[in-house]
C-alpha cells in the first residue's frame, strides 16, 4: 500500500513539473509530502537533470541559475559514468569548456582512484570513451595493474594513474558534413593562435555553413585537439539514415544505471530503416523528437550509422521549420547531432535506386544465434556481425553479402561435440540467407523468369500481353528482396503498438527461425505475409488436435486438463511401451525435444506436470520403436503445391521408394486439400504400426500419420532447411502474388484453431455441457424438466451401461487402436472409461439440442476473442481423445484420486431420483 501510495505521487509530481506549476500552485497532497519549496525546486531540477533537458526550453529556468544547473548535471552524470552530454554541447562545451576528451578522462580517473572494475562503466559510454582516449578494457586493466606494482606509493597517491592517461584525444574520424563551431576563447588563447588557425576562425564565424569539408582539416584538427573548437552533429526531422555494424562496441555487463539515451538507442538500432525519415522513427517509437535526434547523433558520432542525404545539401544550411519539426523549434536544434554520412556515391547510389524496387523482408532469430557465430568464431567478420545482432539487435541488409561470405569460410571444416550444433545452424543461416536475398530462384544472375499465365508473377511492365494463349511462355521481371535479420528478444522489449508500425512500415514479409522462444512476440495479423507460428495458440498443442481433425488422421492422443491427480491411466494410455507428453506450458516439457516417456513410469509423470499445466498424451506401442526403442518420424517441407496448384512428388524427393512415396503423396494430397498451406515451414509424420485384426493372417504393415506442424524455418536441421529452400524455389513462392493466398490460408488457419479453442476451453460449448454450466432456461411449454433430467446423466459422468445406449470398445490389453478405429461410431458421442472397459456412449438428439442452445447463446452475447493479439494460453476445460480419426470428450472420473466408486454414486443418484 505505500509503495502505491508513493507511486501515485511520482506520478502526480512528474505531471505537476510538466505543467510547469509553482509552488503556490500545487495539491496540497503534494505541499504537504514535499514540505518544502526548496524541496520542490531540488525535485525539478533532479528531474531535469535525470532527463538531460535544455535549461532554457525546461522548467528548471524558473528555478535556478543556468550555471549552477549545468554544474549540477556534470558532477550528476560524472558519478553515473554517463554518456557525455552533446546535445547540450552549445552551453558545456562553448561556455563550459568541458570537452569530451576531459569529461571521459575524469571518469576514467574516477573509475582507477576508487579501485572499481572496467564492468562497472556502462556500454555505451565506455564505447565512447574508447573512440576519444583509446583506453579500452585492456588498456585499463595494464594502467591498473602499473599502478598497484607501486604498491605504497598508489596507496598515498591515487593521481599517479591520471599520469597514465593521455593528455591529448585520440584521431578520430571525422565526416564532411560534420559541423565546426567555436568555443569561448580567453586572450591569452587568442594570442596564441597561427596565422592560419586566425584565418579559420573568421571564417568560421562568417560562414552560414560550417561544414567540416569548407574548412582545412589539418588546421580544425589542430583546434580539436587544443579544444578550441567542438564538433556538432546535427540531426534534422528530415534526415534518414541506417544502421551500420557496430564496430568498436563495448560488452560490460548489466548495469544498474540507465542512461535514457542509451535505453533509446537499443530501440533505434531495431526500428531504423533508410527508408523512414527521424520523423517517422520518432512517432514509430512514440518519443519526442528531440530525444530521438539527441539518441541518432551518438550513434553516427562512433559510426554506427550512416546518413542518406543528397550531397548537394551539404553545403546548405537546413534552418526552415520544416527542417527542424519539434515541440520546440530551438530545442530540436540544440539536440544537435546527425548520422553519420559516407559521401560516396555507392551509398546513395544503393539507397536510391535498388531499394526503390525491392521487397523488405524481416528474418527474426533468436540470441542463440548470435552465440552460435561468437562461439565458433574462424573470421573477424563473424564477431563483429555478431555483436551487431546482439547488441543493436538488427543486422541491415547491406551486411547480409559479407556474412554470407564470412559463413561460407566454414564450407568443408569438421566439427564435434558443440561446435557442430554452431555448424548446422551457420550452414542453414547461409541457405536461407540466399535464398530469401536471391528471391527463391536458382540463379541470382537471371534478369527474367519464365512463367505461364497461369502463374501469377509480379510483372513491373506496362505492356500488355496477349493471354489468349493459355501456353504461351511470357518474360516477367525477377522480384527483388532486401533482407533485414532482427533478434527477436529485442522486439520484445519494444511496446505491442511500436512493433505493430515497426513490421507494417518497414516490412513486407516477416520470416520466423524454428524454434522461437517462448517469450517472443509475433507479428500480428496486420502484418501482410508472415512465414511463422499464424498466432499464439499454434505455438501450443492445439495447432496438432487442428492438424489431426482437419486430416482425419493422427495418432491416439489424450488430452488432460490441468489440475488432475489421476489414480490410474485410462484404456489408451495403459500397458503403452512409451508415450510422447506435450506440454501447454513450454516451461514444464520442451516442445522440441519430443519428451518420451516409458510406460511404467508415465503415471508419475503426468502427475507432476498436471500441477502446472494441461497436457497432450499421445501412447506408443512396442510395435511403433524400433530395435533402440526410438520412433521414427520423417519432415516434409512447406509448401506442399507449386505455384500452378499442382503437387509435386514429395515422396520422390526425400528418397523415398515407389510404394512409400505413393502412400505419402496421397496422404500430403489429401492434407493439402483440408488445409491450405501456402506459407514456410514442415510437416512431421510419425511412423506407426498399422494393426490388423489379431485373427487375420496379414503381414505387419506400417503407416504415416501426421504428428505435428510447424511455420517457420529450422535452422538446427540444414538437411530440412535446405529441403524448404528447394520447395520455395520450385513453388516460386517468393515470385507469385502470394499477398492474398498466403491471408486466405493464415486467417482459415486462425478460424479453425479459434474454432477449437472456443469449443473446448473451461468456457466453451462441449465444456458447459458436459458439466451442466450456465444451462439455458428450458420453455415452459416444452418438456424442459425432462430433458434436465435426462442430460443430468450424461454432463455429470454418471455412465451406467445397463441404462445408457453404449458400446463397448476396448479393455486394458493390446489392440486398442484397431478397436477405436472400427467401433461403431455415431454422430455425437462420448467416450468413457469406468476403470476397465473403455466404452463409447452415443448421446441422443437431446444433447443435440442443448448443445446448439449453447452455441446459440455464445453467438448471441458476440464476445469474439482475436487469439492472434493474445499471449495467454488458453487451457482445455474437458478431457479429449483422439481416436485416428475424431477428437471427442473423454470421461475418466473413474481414474481420478478421490472418487467415489461408480457404484456409489448410480446408487445415490437413483434413491435421490425416488425422493424427488
Amino acid at each position: 500500500m505505500l509503495q502505491l501510495q508513493s507511486t501515485i505521487e511520482e506520478q502526480l509530481i512528474l505531471r505537476a513539473i510538466k505543467e510547469e506549476c509553482c509552488w503556490e500552485s500545487l495539491p496540497k497532497r503534494l505541499q504537504a509530502s514535499l514540505n518544502t519549496k526548496d524541496e520542490w525546486h531540488r525535485r525539478i531540477i533532479a528531474h531535469c537533470i535525470k532527463r538531460r533537458l535544455l535549461w532554457r526550453t525546461s522548467f528548471v529556468r524558473k528555478v535556478c541559475r543556468e550555471g549552477e544547473y549545468y554544474e549540477d548535471m556534470m558532477r550528476y552524470l560524472r558519478k553515473n559514468l554517463a554518456l557525455f552530454p552533446y546535445h547540450l554541447a552549445e552551453y558545456v562545451c562553448r561556455v563550459m569548456r568541458i570537452t569530451p576528451f576531459r569529461y571521459y578522462c575524469d571518469i576514467l580517473f574516477e573509475v582507477m582512484k576508487n579501485e572499481q572494475s572496467y564492468d562497472r562503466i556502462p556500454n555505451f559510454s565506455a564505447a565512447d570513451a574508447l573512440r576519444l582516449t583509446g583506453i579500452g578494457r585492456n588498456e585499463f586493466i595494464d594502467i591498473m595493474n602499473k599502478c598497484r606494482s607501486k604498491k605504497i606509493m598508489w596507496k598515498l597517491n591515487k593521481s599517479i594513474a591520471r599520469e597514465a592517461l593521455p593528455t591529448q584525444p585520440a584521431d578520430v574520424t571525422i565526416e564532411p558534413w560534420w559541423g565546426v563551431c567555436l568555443v569561448n576563447f580567453t586572450l591569452e588563447e587568442f594570442k596564441k593562435l597561427s596565422e592560419e588557425e586566425s584565418g579559420t576562425i573568421d571564417k568560421i564565424c562568417k560562414e552560414e555553413a560550417n561544414a567540416f569539408m569548407l574548412f582545412d582539416p589539418v588546421v580544425i584538427k589542430g583546434l580539436y585537439r587544443r579544444g578550441l573548437v567542438y564538433l556538432d552533429v546535427c540531426v534534422y526531422a528530415e534526415d534518414r539514415f541506417k544502421v551500420c555494424r557496430l564496430e568498436g562496441f563495448v560488452s560490460n555487463r548489466e548495469q544498474s544505471y540507465e542512461d535514457p539515451i542509451e535505453e533509446l538507442l537499443y530501440a533505434v538500432f531495431v526500428v531504423s530503416s533508410e527508408n523512414s525519415t527521424v520523423a517517422e522513427l520518432a512517432t514509430t517509437l512514440q518519443v519526442q523528437l528531440s530525444q530521438l535526434q539527441a539518441a541518432a547523433s551518438f550513434a553516427c558520432r562512433l559510426g554506427w550509422a550512416v546518413k542518406l542525404i543528397d550531397p548537394g545539401s551539404m553545403l546548405q544550411e537546413p534552418t526552415s521549420p520544416k527542417n527542424a519539426i519539434s515541440d520546440d523549434d530551438e530545442a530540436s536544434r540544440t539536440s544537435v547531432g546527425s548520422l553519420n554520412m559516407s559521401v560516396d556515391s555507392s551509398v546513395f547510389d544503393q539507397d536510391s535506386t535498388d531499394n526503390s524496387g525491392c521487397t523488405r523482408v524481416a528474418f527474426v532469430v533468436d540470441a542463440n544465434i548470435t552465440s552460435y557465430l561468437m562461439m565458433g568464431s574462424v573470421s573477424p567478420g563473424l564477431k563483429s556481425h555478431a555483436v551487431t545482432l546482439y547488441e543493436a539487435g538488427k543486422l541491415g541488409h547491406a551486411s547480409i553479402k559479407d556474412l554470407c561470405n564470412d559463413l561460407s569460410s566454414l564450407q568443408g571444416a569438421k566439427f564435434e561435440g558443440v561446435l557442430q550444433e554452431f555448424a548446422n545452424h551457420a550452414f542453414s543461416l547461409r541457405s536461407v540467407l540466399e535464398c530469401l536475398t536471391s528471391g527463391g530462384i536458382t540463379s541470382t544472375n537471371e534478369e527474367t523468369v519464365p512463367t505461364t499465365t497461369a502463374q501469377t508473377v509480379v510483372n513491373e511492365s506496362d505492356d500488355s500481353e496477349d493471354t489468349n494463349d493459355a501456353e504461351k511462355v511470357t518474360t516477367k521481371k525477377i522480384r527483388k528482396y532486401n533482407v533485414d535479420i532482427l533478434r527477436c528478444e529485442s522486439l520484445a522489449t519494444l511496446a505491442a503498438a511500436t512493433l505493430d508500425r515497426l513490421f507494417r512500415r518497414n516490412y513486407e514479409i516477416v520470416v520466423s527461425m524454428l524454434p522461437l522462444p517462448h517469450s517472443s512476440v509475433l507479428p500480428g495479423p496486420k502484418v501482410p505475409v508472415h512465414f511463422g507460428p499464424p498466432s499464439y495458440s499454434s505455438l501450443t498443442p492445439w495447432m496438432k488436435l487442428v492438424l489431426y481433425s482437419a486430416a482425419r488422421s493422427g495418432p491416439i492422443s489424450v488430452v488432460l486438463m490441468k489440475g488432475q491427480c489421476l489414480r490410474l491411466l485410462p484404456a489408451p494410455l495403459s500397458g503403452c511401451e512409451k508415450a510422447l507428453v506435450w506440454s501447454w506450458d513450454e516451461s514444464s516439457v520442451a516442445k522440441f525435444d519430443q519428451s518420451l516417456v516409458k510406460g511404467n513410469i508415465l503415471l508419475h509423470c503426468l502427475n507432476s506436470l498436471l500441477k502446472h499445466t494441461a497436457i497432450l498424451v499421445q501412447p506408443l506401442s512396442r510395435y511403433d520403436l524400433d530395435d533402440h526403442e526410438k520412433f521414427s518420424t520423417m519432415d516434409v517441407p512447406l509448401p506442399l503445391k507449386n505455384s500452378d496448384n499442382s503437387v509435386p512428388d514429395i515422396g520422390k524427393e526425400l528418397g523415398l521408394d515407389v510404394n512409400e512415396s505413393l502412400k505419402l503423396n496421397l496422404l500430403l494430397e489429401n492434407l493439402g486439400n483440408r488445409i491450405e498451406l501456402w506459407t514456410v515451414g514442415y510437416i512431421r509424420l510419425l511412423k506407426l504400426f498399422k494393426e490388423s485384426d489379431p485373427n487375420s493372417f496379414k503381414p505387419d504393415e506400417y503407416e504415416w500419420v501426421p504428428l505435428s506442424i510447424e511455420f517457420g524455418i529450422p535452422l538446427s536441421s540444414p538437411a530440412l532447411c535446405n529441403n524448404i529452400c528447394k520447395r520455395i524455389v520450385s513453388s516460386q513462392l517468393l515470385q507469385t502474388n502470394l499477398f492474398t493466398d498466403h491471408q486466405n490460408s493464415m486467417q482459415e488457419l486462425r478460424k479453425m484453431l479459434q474454432q477449437v479453442c472456443t469449443e473446448y476451453q473451461a468456457t466453451g460449448s462441449t465444456a458447459r455441457m458436459f458439466y451442466q454450466r450456465d444451462q439455458p432456461k428450458a420453455d415452459p411449454h416444452t418438456k424442459g424438466q425432462s430433458q434436465n433430467k435426462l442430460l443430468m446423466t450424461y454432463a455429470s459422468q454418471r455412465w451406467n451401461p445397463l441404462t445408457d445406449p453404449s458400446s463397448p470398445i476396448s479393455s486394458m490389453s493390446d489392440h486398442q487402436r484397431i478397436k477405436l478405429a472400427n467401433r461403431q461410431r455415431c454422430g455425437s458421442e462420448v467416450l468413457s472409461f469406468d476403470g476397465n472397459i473403455l466404452r463409447s456412449y452415443a448421446l441422443s438428439p437431446i444433447y443435440e439440442t442443448v448443445m446448439g442452445m449453447f452455441e446459440e447463446a455464445s453467438d448471441a452475447s458476440g464476445v469474439k476473442t482475436d487469439d492472434a493479439d493474445s499471449r495467454e494460453a488458453i487451457l482445455p476445460g474437458v478431457n479429449l481423445l483422439f481416436d485416428g480419426s475424431e477428437l471427442r470428450p473423454f470421461d475418466i472420473g473413474a481414474c481420478l484420486q478421490a472418487r467415489q466408486p461408480v457404484s456409489l454414486i448410480v446408487e445415490a443418484s437413483l434413491a435421490s431420483s425416488g425422493l424427488k
